[in-house]
């Protein structure tokens, strides 16, 4: 079901990525994902490394990680919430990398309380002017799960 995604085309990758990003941040105007989506397709992606959830050739749920450190993606398809697949890709990238961050908006308790589940912890806060909106470093290590 997990699988490395090596395709050129990233349309699905985008397109579950803004369906995603709408539900998980209704805090922020919409106009700021759109604008967005040239940045994430020509820029993030090209630049990370991406795994992919499918069932029945369908994408469900993606993880992208930077520089061998930092998750800059983890998104579900919101039908699909709840199933086990953001976990399961987050156990995918924790088996390869010692020590993973990210950067998660305070206000998605409900992202906040799941990297919480899996291990990560608030490391230090930050702000992004372009949302005004605050967001919480999270990091994982592998030495600290033991």
């Amino acid at each position: 079901m997990i699988r490395k995604w090596q395709s050129s085309n990233r349309q699905p990758l985008l397109t579950l990525w803004l369906e995603s990003t709408l539900y998980a941040h209704p805090f922020i105007e919409e106009s700021y994902w759109y604008d967005s989506e040239p940045l994430v397709r020509d820029v993030y992606l090209p630049a990370a490394h991406t795994w992919v959830w499918e069932e029945e050739g369908e994408l469900q749920g993606f993880i992208s990680v930077m520089d061998q450190r930092f998750i800059g993606a983890l998104f579900v398809a919101p039908p699909c919430i709840g199933r086990g697949i953001g976990r399961a890709l987050i156990a995918y990238v924790c088996d390869r990398y010692p020590d993973l961050s990210l950067e998660v908006y305070q206000k998605n308790s409900r992202a906040v309380n799941f990297y919480h589940a899996q291990g990560f912890r608030i490391e230090d806060s930050a702000w992004q002017d372009e949302t005004r909106q605050p967001t919480w470093i999270m990091r994982w290590q592998a030495d600290r799960m033991l």
